[in-house]
């Protein structure tokens, strides 16, 4: 059995899923960011640009219903390297159902001590970060990124979905660079992926 089949179980429509997005941007728009899920090319592109050809655990954070986390799996990520640290309680239920076997935490990403708990000390091949951050200020922005790339192995980078079209998170000297996908036009709005790579050992993403 493939890795893509063994990790889903029953997924529900499309429009389903962009309902439930919309419903929770609706109540919660700062903590989603998102009013729709991403296209299945911005998801692949995400993907493709993680490290996660290192051998190590995989990071996710803000996975909503499973999007990029599909994408993964369609790489050929074993779902067992992936830990999805999902904030609400209805998203993180459903992601498990989907990906039974990915370690679902349903947790805060920007206190990823309290939310890791035993595991807070492991490094990690790739983080893909999906949590909205433009209210914070750039300042906190950097301070968190910086904290993350202390949790990442050398080599490994972190991968940020934006729809902005520059870096949400400035670069950050001696700790991490920057770099950019190509527009995806056919995200709702169309975006980019952020590569956030190490400052020295980093590699830069195409």
């Amino acid at each position: 059995m493939s890795a893509r089949k063994a990790a889903v179980s029953g997924t529900p429509s499309s429009r389903d899923d962009v309902l439930r997005y919309l419903k929770m941007w609706l109540r919660h728009p700062i903590k989603l960011g998102a009013v729709a899920p991403s296209s299945a090319k911005y998801c692949a592109t995400m993907a493709a640009c993680a490290t996660t050809d290192l051998d190590g655990p995989i990071l996710e954070l803000g996975p909503g219903l499973g999007v990029v986390t599909q994408a993964l799996v369609d790489k050929g990520v074993a779902p067992e390297r992936i830990t999805s640290v999902e904030y609400d309680p209805g998203f993180a239920a459903t992601l498990q159902q989907r990906f039974p076997r990915i370690n679902v935490i349903r947790g805060d990403g920007f206190d990823l001590d309290a939310t890791l708990g035993e595991r807070r000390g492991e490094k990690f091949a790739a983080i893909l970060f999906a949590i909205p951050i433009l209210h914070m200020p750039q300042e906190k922005r950097q301070a968190l990124f910086s904290d993350y790339f202390t949790r990442l192995m050398p080599g490994a980078n972190l991968t940020q979905l934006s729809y902005l079209q520059t870096a949400p998170v400035k670069p950050v000297d001696g700790s991490f660079r920057v770099s950019s996908s190509p527009i995806i036009w056919d995200n709702i709005p169309p975006a980019r992926v952020w590569i956030y790579s190490q400052a020295e050992a980093g590699r830069m993403a195409a």
